[in-house]
């Protein structure tokens, strides 16, 4: 057992596990839209005809299949730009798009937000002291994507941060695994599929949301892009919760940090 383990968490840390947990317990997207465009976006989401959660369902699995793609294969290489707010404006850009065309431009829209939240996300884990090049690393940034899709009404047992973690550890384990052992990302590897497939299934709750509002008549292009702006803020902020605990396991242990986590999160 490393002396940080043993010793005392430093306030400063106690602060970022603060915010890490209020980031994490009570993600803000379906609130931050409602204050957007006035209704409660997931009441609209609800109505959203049937065609419409089939062509989410299929733009979500390809903007994830892309961010999986750009994790294995490029973020190790990326430039240290660490800038949040040019990830936020270019993802703004792309919303404009899915704001005029509305669903038409779901399967080329996404796959580029995606994408650039997936950057947005990777400069995060950077900054607290995250390896890209390990595979294992690049799974938990596209690992974000779940950790902020819940729906408001979620049984905490089942979409808090631990249990969504939990569901996922022994995917992204066996999965980083693959990756390391084989060097190159193997399309369609069973192993990789499964992984994007259960990020997805949480991923796809936020799109809806996000979808929702840009359907609403008075949304259009401005408006689109205020939703995208919103919508890669809201994953900015889980990032650097989910990678604020990671850093904080690595100096305090897992189980220290899970405890004070819970402590934390009881009193919220």
């Amino acid at each position: 057992m490393s002396l940080q383990e043993t010793s005392e968490i430093t306030i400063e840390d106690r602060e970022a596990l603060r915010r890490a947990v209020k980031s994490l317990e009570h993600p803000s997207l379906a609130g931050r839209l409602t204050n957007l465009v006035g209704k409660p976006v997931e009441l609209i989401g609800y109505a959203l005809p049937s065609f419409a959660s089939k062509a989410i369902a299929s733009a979500t699995s390809k903007g994830l299949e892309a961010a999986l793609k750009v994790a294995l294969r490029t973020l190790r290489s990326s430039p240290r730009i660490n800038s949040q707010f040019l990830h936020r404006v270019l993802a703004t850009a792309s919303g404009a798009a899915g704001g005029t065309f509305g669903l038409a431009a779901l399967p080329v829209e996404l796959p580029v937000s995606t994408t650039i939240m997936l950057r947005s996300i990777a400069d995060i884990a950077r900054s607290e002291g995250e390896d890209l090049s390990d595979p294992e690393t690049a799974l938990a940034c596209v690992e974000v994507f779940a950790l902020g899709g819940r729906a408001g009404s979620a049984d905490a047992s089942e979409s808090g941060y631990f249990a969504v973690r939990g569901m996922l550890a022994k995917t992204v384990t066996e999965a980083a695994r693959f990756v390391a052992e084989r060097g190159l990302l193997k399309e369609g590897a069973p192993i990789l599929l499964k992984f994007v497939t259960q990020v997805a299934a949480r991923f796809g709750l936020v799109v809806t949301q996000k979808v929702a509002a840009q359907a609403l008549p008075l949304v259009g292009a401005l408006g689109g892009a205020a939703v995208n702006y919103a919508f890669i803020e809201h994953f900015q902020d889980v990032a650097r919760g989910h990678f604020t605990v990671r850093r904080l396991e690595r100096l305090y242990g897992k189980e220290r940090i899970r405890s004070e986590y819970d402590l934390i999160a009881g009193q919220l």
